[in-house]
């Protein structure tokens, strides 16, 4: 998991391609103005789905994972909370993970918070169990832009 400014965002290329792809685009694109929905960038290695969301309790929020992409999560209005786990546990014995929809379910000790908003992103990498678009403040709506990045 990484998190910084926007303005730091080119800190991390060489990372990965794919990154690197979203980094280029991120810098010539107002991700503000795209309409919600799907926006391709790379065919299926690098996309963005712009959604109005939420928030919810992070109490009552189960950690999702995915297997196949890394989410670049940046808020375009208002401001959410999110929680990362080094591991989770299935939230039910033989807890399936769809690969279809890249997600699966866990519930974990958070071991680290923080709150996006403000020019801020959050990278969550394959395997890293987070939990995205909780409550913080009086905010309980927000836009939001998550950039799926293929790291396979």
């Amino acid at each position: 998991m990484i998190t910084d400014t926007l303005a730091h965002l080119s800190r991390y290329r060489g990372l990965h391609k794919n990154l690197d792809t979203a980094i280029d685009w991120l810098a010539a694109h107002d991700v503000t103005a795209l309409p919600n929905g799907r926006t391709v960038i790379d065919g299926d290695a690098v996309f963005v789905n712009v959604m109005d969301a939420e928030l919810r309790d992070a109490e009552e929020a189960a950690f999702e994972y995915h297997r196949r992409y890394a989410d670049l999560q940046i808020d375009l209005t208002g401001a959410e909370r999110w929680d990362w786990a080094a591991e989770g546990s299935p939230l039910v014995a033989n807890a399936p993970y769809d690969a279809a929809s890249d997600a699966g379910f866990v519930a974990g000790p958070e071991q680290a918070s923080g709150k996006l908003g403000e020019g801020r992103f959050v990278l969550f990498f394959p395997g890293e169990p987070h939990k995205p678009s909780c409550q913080c403040g009086v905010c309980t709506h927000l836009r939001k832009a998550v950039v799926k990045i293929e790291m396979g």
